[in-house]
Formats: C-alpha cells, sequence, structure tokens
C-alpha cells in the first residue's frame, strides 16, 4: 500500500513538472514571437496646406492739464488694428490674403460732443499664383484687391453758436465706400526670395465706386448723360499696373515692410498720368507685448480734386505706442 502511494506521489510530481515544463515553453514561444513582431509605424503626418497670423494692436494716449500757465486741453487718443494673413501653398500653387483693419480718434475737451477721426483704413488683398516650374522664380499670377475706409471723414468743425461749447463736422471729404477702389490684375510674379517680389500685371482693371452723390465729382466720376450736375456713382479704368513689395526684418525685433502701387489707364492717356499708392510700415517690438510703429500713406492720383485743384499729392504719417498681440504663427 505504502509503494503504491509513493509511485503515485512520483506519478503527480512528473505530471506537474512536465505541465509546469510545457507552460514556460508555451511562454517562452509566445515572447519570441511578440518580440519578432514588427513594430506599427505611427501614421504620417498629413501635410499643412493653410498658414494664418494675426496681429492685433491697441494704441492708447492720454494728456491731462491742470492749471497748465502754457494752456491747452485735455486729450485722449486711442487707435486699434487687425493685420490678418492666410495663405495656402501646395505643389506649384499658391494663394496668399491679407486683410490690415485700422481706426482710431481723437478725443479733445474743447470739443467735447465730437470725435476727430485720426486713422481709418480698410484695405484687403489676395493673390492666386501658380509657378511656372519647380524651380522657377515666376508664377502666373491673378489678383484682387480692395481699398476703402469705416466712417465719413471731415476737414473742419464749426461752433454751432458762440461760447455753447457744441460743435459740427463741416466739409465732408470723404465716407465709406466713398470712394471704394476694386482692383482685379492678371500678370505675372517675380519672387526671387521671400522678402521680395513684383507683380507686374498688363490686364487691369479698376472700378471706384463712390456712394455719396456730393462727393462724386471729387473723385472723377463721369455726368450721366443729360444732367448738369448729376455724376456717374462708379468709374471704370482698364489698364496695367504694378505691385512691389518688400520686407525686412531684424530679429523679429525691428522690421520695414514697404509697398508700391502704380496703375496707369489705357483709356484716358496713358502712361502719363499714373496712380501711385506708396505705404509704409515700421515696427519696433521694445517688450513682449509693447511696440512703437510709424506708418507712412503717400497717393496721387491724377483725377482726384482736393479743395478744388486736382493732382495733389496726398500724404499722412501716423506714430503710435501699442499693446501688440500676435495670434497664430509668423510668416
Amino acid at each position: 500500500m505504502k509503494r503504491l502511494t509513493i509511485i503515485a506521489g512520483l506519478l503527480v510530481l512528473s505530471a506537474w513538472g512536465y505541465a509546469q515544463d510545457d507552460a514556460q515553453k508555451a511562454a517562452a514561444e509566445a515572447a519570441a514571437a511578440l518580440v519578432g513582431t514588427p513594430k506599427e509605424e505611427a501614421p504620417a503626418a498629413k501635410p499643412k496646406y493653410w498658414k494664418s497670423s494675426s496681429v492685433f494692436d491697441l494704441g492708447l494716449n492720454q494728456t491731462s492739464l491742470t492749471n497748465w500757465a502754457a494752456g491747452g486741453f485735455n486729450t485722449v487718443t486711442l487707435s486699434a488694428g487687425v493685420d490678418a494673413k492666410a495663405s495656402y501653398a501646395k505643389e506649384l500653387l499658391s494663394w496668399n490674403n491679407r486683410l490690415q483693419l485700422q481706426y482710431g480718434f481723437i478725443w479733445s475737451q474743447d470739443k467735447a460732443n465730437v470725435l476727430q477721426k485720426s486713422n481709418d483704413r480698410i484695405y484687403l488683398e489676395s493673390k492666386l499664383a501658380y509657378k511656372t516650374g519647380k524651380d522657377s522664380k515666376w508664377n502666373y499670377t491673378a489678383s484682387y484687391d480692395f481699398r476703402s475706409q469705416f466712417t465719413n471723414t471731415y476737414s473742419k468743425y464749426v461752433e454751432k453758436e458762440s461760447g455753447s461749447g457744441q460743435w459740427e463736422a463741416t466739409n465732408l471729404k470723404s465716407g465709406f465706400i466713398a470712394p471704394a477702389y476694386n482692383n482685379i490684375a492678371l500678370g505675372m510674379e517675380w519672387k526671387p526670395n521671400e522678402w521680395f517680389d513684383v507683380n507686374i500685371s498688363p490686364l487691369t482693371g479698376s472700378l471706384t465706386i463712390c456712394n455719396i452723390p456730393e462727393l462724386r465729382k471729387g473723385y472723377g466720376m463721369q455726368l450721366i448723360d443729360g444732367t448738369e450736375n448729376e455724376y456717374r456713382n462708379m468709374l471704370f479704368q482698364f489698364g496695367a499696373s504694378v505691385k512691389a513689395n518688400a520686407k525686412f526684418a531684424l530679429n523679429d525685433v525691428f522690421t520695414y515692410e514697404t509697398q508700391l502701387v502704380l496703375f496707369t489707364d489705357y483709356l484716358n492717356r496713358p502712361f502719363l498720368q499714373n496712380r501711385v499708392n506708396w505705404d509704409n510700415k515700421i515696427s519696433w517690438q521694445i517688450a513682449k507685448f509693447f511696440k512703437i510703429g510709424f506708418n507712412t500713406w503717400l497717393i496721387y492720383d491724377p483725377i482726384v480734386e482736393i479743395d478744388g485743384v486736382v493732382s495733389k499729392v496726398q500724404f499722412k504719417d501716423f506714430l503710435a505706442f501699442n499693446f501688440t498681440y500676435t495670434l497664430g504663427g509668423k510668416k
């Protein structure tokens, strides 16, 4: 009996040992198979064809005088601006868009009931380009741009009654869509590097719109047939244009950007009467959220009448200390 018990125990221990060996062998084979299995590669990142950025500026200047012998008035100047960009690029095709909005006004104690405008601008640009070759510096282009402003601009303020302190704006100079310049151009662009390009467009249609009747004559609108003092609200010009852009940056602290646009009308003294727009923008980033900005605008339009005189050069500059915030990547 004892012998049978001992033999049975030995058989159980032997079976348990064999089972354990089989389990270890199976585990080893599974581990080897796991190690030998090729790792799954992470899916490739999808290419990003769109890039965008927006820069927001807010400037505030204030002057307060108390018992100031030299005289003067308390003033507050507020200005705001947005410079938004969105671009698409895939292989030989690209599409670049830019919207610039600026508005500013001055409040002065001597004219407390009115706000005098200091800056007002709407400028939209859109350009579709297709490279002539993979490594080419030339593009076929189709472009559109729009220029106007938000509110009316007056050149004079008259006191309603002497000593009343109530002022009224007079001598309207411009307004929303008065004028508004629309240009559609077909041509070619030379872009030798990232900071300079020239767009030459021998086919350019320019449509000027003025929705304020009393301003139409001053912006070169033509008389309506059969009338003596009623002018059309649109003026179409067909000609050629050249647009040059350049941008220089020094360590993202100091930047200078300039754009020169020339337009000549094939239908009215071509190459002798040219419209000129020259914009300059200087920025000095003095801290993370603060910068000094200096902008200038020069305009020459041979058909625009200013104070009864045509062919005057228009010039404007604007200096501001701004709080600035950038959303998105820098271009």
